[in-house]
């Protein structure tokens, strides 16, 4: 297996390897998708984080909805959704999502949210009336929430995972020497703690992280370890793509070999399920380990 070190030329970015390319987004089924999008006013992290599979998973009939709008009080180094001073939210927001995903019939719903350090409640109440909002309007639809970093607030975050969902996950994104430069306002044992306290809670747990960034493998192992001993259930990892010149660069293209390395491991180690590959991302499939 050999992975692609990125060389920094002063023409641009170095051409992206041949398996990280994507078809363009097409069809009666991605244009219908787009259509429920924009009539009820939702965000997606598909569009806001420049998602390379926004093509196959709407062509697919499936989206990841954003809600709390789409300004995060974060400033990650590595996302590409905008910072800075978010609007009041949207209370009306639950019911256009739900009826959204009671029109697109979706068997398998992700919610995410930006950070919204500024309320008490971390938005834990949208995230709850959302929740409680799709399974009055399509019960028979099962629910992934990846929720932010609650910032050690616990009693939102057993408010935001209270509603019935089916699964709650919550992104490590990255190893803990790196934390600092990628993740400047999280906290890594935090991070964990919080996946502990869903686990306590009853949940099925999932995480996500990153690799290109300058990681180690025993580094990527060493995390397994940490999500494992915090009740973690399932992991995805892919590769970091620059959004823009403004965010980190690509230390190197991971080879689907070492994806494939990853998976392994991480089964071994104890995780229930592993989604390792360079497109993957932490909605990637995500009805395939309900």
């Amino acid at each position: 297996m050999i992975d692609l070190p990125v060389v920094n030329k002063k023409e641009g970015r170095q051409r992206k390897p041949d398996w990280l390319r994507v078809k363009l987004p097409m069809g009666d089924t991605y244009r219908n998708v787009r259509s429920i999008v924009d009539e009820y006013k939702l965000h997606t992290i598909c569009q806001s984080g420049h998602c390379p599979n926004m093509g196959e998973c709407w062509g697919a009939g499936t989206a990841t909805f954003m809600i709390l709008g789409n300004t995060c009080t974060r400033s990650c180094s590595f996302c590409a959704v905008k910072t800075g001073r978010p609007n009041e939210y949207d209370e009306d927001e639950p019911r256009r999502v739900g009826e959204a995903i009671e029109l697109m019939k979706v068997k398998h719903a992700v919610i995410t949210s930006v950070n919204r350090d500024e309320l008490k409640d971390r938005g834990a109440a949208i995230w709850h009336a959302t929740v409680r909002d799709v399974k009055e309007r399509s019960p028979q639809t099962t629910i992934e929430t990846l929720i932010p970093d609650v910032r050690g607030n616990w009693e939102a975050l057993e408010v935001m995972i209270s509603a019935g969902q089916e699964v709650v996950s919550h992104n490590m994104e990255t190893v803990r020497r790196l934390y600092r430069k990628v993740r400047p306002q999280a906290k890594y044992d935090r991070s964990l703690e919080q996946i502990q306290r869903t686990k306590d809670y009853g949940k099925r747990t999932k995480s996500g992280i990153m690799v290109g960034l300058g990681e180690t493998d025993e580094e990527v192992f060493e995390i397994m370890n940490h999500l494992v001993a915090h009740g973690c259930d399932v992991l995805t990892i892919g590769q970091y793509l620059q959004p823009t010149k403004l965010h980190l660069n690509v230390e190197k293209f991971v080879h689907p070999d070492t994806f494939a390395m990853y998976k392994e491991v991480g089964l071994s180690k104890g995780l229930d399920y592993v989604e390792s590959g360079p497109l993957v991302r932490s909605s990637y499939h995500a009805e395939r380990h309900i």
